[in-house]
């Protein structure tokens, strides 16, 4: 950046010197010429001063417009107008300094006439190299290898003509004709290339129009004052830089002048075709909107209402309306410049005519209703456009547009806005499936909150004691279950325990096992008998539990003094136990009613303790009813009888190793890892 400014600023000062001492130079040579004497400065300084000062300005146009990737290409022929502008504006006020100076004899001196034809030449010059740095970025707008080389061979003619000029030998006229000619006709070539035109919007074309046509008037004015001034001066001698002799202006203002007008012809032609255009371009990316509403918008009505604002849009229609068919048979109405009162009277008016297929959601095909709404009194609209919404094969809404003049729509536009209902359809869709694999993905992240709140519930190390050792296993059907069991130590030889079962499965089965876990640890802790536990139980329960909901729990206390087992069974599975003075397993049978079914004091008339003495060797099995129901391909239950006859099959081993084995037998019996029920056991063995 400083280095290009650097250099801008270097090149005008090289121009401006050049420019003083092409001034001085040619006057002096004008003067030495007119007065028949030897000049005191060669004649051929002013030429080659005028070349330096074309270089200069050729740099300085290439750094200031030429490297500038920020100019776009209305920015570039503001660029040339704005100098001609400029360049004009000098041009009139030393016209008026004449004006002004009247009948004096300082405008008829030649030297002065020389001195205002140089700053007009100068201007022209000027005019003329920012005309073609903005041309060439132009012409050179999506360039190719053969584009490149002509423009290459174009610059080294300029530059051989304008070397030509400085040395100004015999058979310049020719030479210069020819070099003309030869440089015009490529220039010509050059000059076809109007790519970027249609890259012009329809306000941006009438802007371009103006410019160049300014700018056309400001390259006439100084070509007539140049020729003007020049002709003047050379009444009198022929000893000054005559434009007219000069090769390299006469080709830089051929090619300025060509492309110029080429510029503006081929933008005057294509101005019809913009507003089609545009149109077209307006109707992709309104297409793009809807296609891409599913990502960018938060909801459906984000979705109707792009529709909407689109299609109404893309026709120039005066009104819209969408209904869109609900959940319950709703009907929600998005409305553009109508009122629901107006849209209710078209509904009426075609049913009355028994118009059927349209706004009633029945038709897939879009409907022209215009013809109908002839006969509407009191009503602003003659045209009617009807399009059915879709998801899955399913009218779930209508679009309608109107317009106030009678045959408004034509077939390109029903083209149109089928296109923009169908895309619609798919887009409600996907956003309705998005929706659905979002609340699928929170309800997943939920479950496996829930499984790990759940898996918290459970505890991770269960209370040992000396007189026997405790074993427990839990699997879930879902994500998160609803069966439960904990251990407690009340006292120095006692330990509760208990197993439960909550109706249901999922979240609100892991919910009210944690409100069972709370229970639990408050009540035990108070030391109450097993039956009093369930009755305190079932009455903290009552206000949780929703009615239809009831947990199935059996609460133990086993004293290791007296080496019993106190428990009340509250409709759970009943205890099965392994007594190795006989070497049977037997279920306990006993009364006792889910925590939750009765709503009332008498609960405690629906349990009742119960009691059995253990001996070393002695095994209990606790469970819930997924493991007896678990189920085979053949759809067997795994049932009591099996479960018995696992524990008598192991009950020498641990309690680790009996449970391993009984839960090993159970997923080979059922034959997949798939379950359908929770399963949970607790396995107490004592010593």
């Amino acid at each position: 950046m400083f280095k290009t400014k650097a250099v801008t600023r270097f090149t005008s000062l090289c121009a401006t010197v050049a420019w003083v001492i092409l001034v001085f130079s040619d006057i002096t040579v004008l003067f030495s010429d007119i007065k028949s004497l030897p000049s005191d400065v060669p004649v051929w300084l002013p030429r080659v001063m005028l070349d330096v000062y074309v270089i200069a300005l050729f740099y300085y146009y290439k750094f200031k417009i030429e490297r500038d990737e920020s100019l776009t290409f209305t920015d570039l022929l503001w660029k040339v107008f704005a100098t001609g502008l400029i360049a004009t504006v000098i041009s009139l006020a030393v016209r008026l300094i004449l004006f002004l100076l009247g009948s004096t004899k300082l405008p008829s001196n030649i030297l002065f006439i020389d001195f205002v034809y140089q700053i007009n030449l100068a201007l022209f010059v000027n005019f003329l190299l920012a005309a073609y740095t903005c041309w060439k970025r132009l012409i050179l707008y999506q360039k190719s290898k053969w584009l490149m080389r002509a423009w290459l061979v174009f610059e080294l003619l300029l530059l051989s003509i304008l070397i030509y000029d400085s040395i100004h030998i015999v058979l310049s006229e020719t030479i210069s004709t020819i070099a003309i000619v030869v440089t015009s006709l490529l220039g010509l070539v050059l000059s076809a290339n109007m790519r970027w035109v249609a890259y012009l919007n329809f306000k941006q074309k009438w802007t371009s129009l103006l410019l160049l046509l300014l700018s056309l008037f400001y390259l006439v004015y100084f070509l007539y004052s140049v020729t003007i001034w020049s002709d003047q001066i050379s009444q009198q001698s022929q000893a000054f830089i005559d434009f007219q002799s000069h090769a390299f202006n006469i080709a830089l203002l051929a090619f300025a002048l060509t492309y110029m007008t080429f510029s503006f012809l081929v933008v005057l032609f294509n101005l019809p075709t913009s507003s089609v255009f545009e149109q077209k371009l307006e109707e992709v990316i309104n297409f793009q909107r809807i296609s891409q509403s599913i990502q960018t918008e938060q909801s459906e009505e984000s979705v109707y209402n792009i529709l909407l604002e689109s299609s109404v849009r893309s026709v120039f229609a005066d009104a819209a309306w969408l209904e869109i068919k609900g959940s319950a048979n709703e009907q929600k109405l998005y409305t553009f410049q109508i009122t629901e009162k107006e849209t209710k009277d078209i509904h009426n008016h075609l049913e009355k005519n028994k118009i059927k297929g349209a706004l009633d959601q029945s038709s897939d095909k879009t409907k022209n209703l215009s013809k109908h709404l002839g006969s509407l009194k009191n009503s602003r609209f003659r045209s009617l456009l009807a399009f059915p919404i879709k998801v899955k094969d399913e009218t779930i809404g209508t679009l309608a547009l109107l317009k106030e003049l009678p045959d408004g729509f034509n077939k390109e536009m029903t083209r149109i806005i089928s296109a923009f209902a169908n895309q619609a359809g798919i887009s409600i869709e996907n956003f309705r499936l998005l929706e659905e694999a979002f609340q699928n993905a929170r309800y997943k992240e939920e479950l496996k909150i829930a499984k790990t709140v759940q898996k918290s519930l459970l505890p991770t190390k269960l209370e040992q004691d000396a007189d026997f050792e405790i074993s427990a296993f839990s699997a879930s059907a879902d994500e998160v279950g609803g069966d439960y069991y904990d251990t407690l130590r009340i006292s120095k030889h006692e330990i509760a325990l208990i197993i439960a079962d909550v109706s249901g499965k999922g979240t609100t089965a892991a919910f009210h096992m944690s409100q069972m876990k709370g229970i639990f640890h408050s009540l035990a802790q108070l030391g109450p008998n097993p039956k009093d536990f369930m009755a305190k139980a079932n009455k903290a329960l009552v206000y949780c539990l929703e009615r239809g909901s009831f947990i199935s729990a059996t609460y133990f206390v086993i004293n290791t003094q007296s080496k019993k087992v106190f428990y009340s069974r509250a409709g759970h599975c009943p205890v099965l136990l392994f007594r190795t003075s006989s070497q049977t397993a037997d279920y306990l049978k006993d009364k006792g009613t889910a925590l939750g079914m009765v709503r009332s004091h008498d609960y405690c008339n629906f349990v009742e303790d119960n009691q059995f003495s253990y001996a070393s060797g002695d095994v209990m099995v606790l469970y819930t009813d997924g493991i007896t129901e678990a189920k085979n391909n053949k759809g067997e239950e795994f049932g009591n009888e099996r479960l018995a006859q696992e524990l008598q099959k192991n009950a020498s081993k641990s309690s680790k190793e009996i449970e391993e084995s009984v839960i090993k037998a159970l997923y080979q019996f059922s034959g997949s890892e798939d379950i359908n029920d929770d399963y949970t056991s607790m396995t107490v063995k004592f010593n």
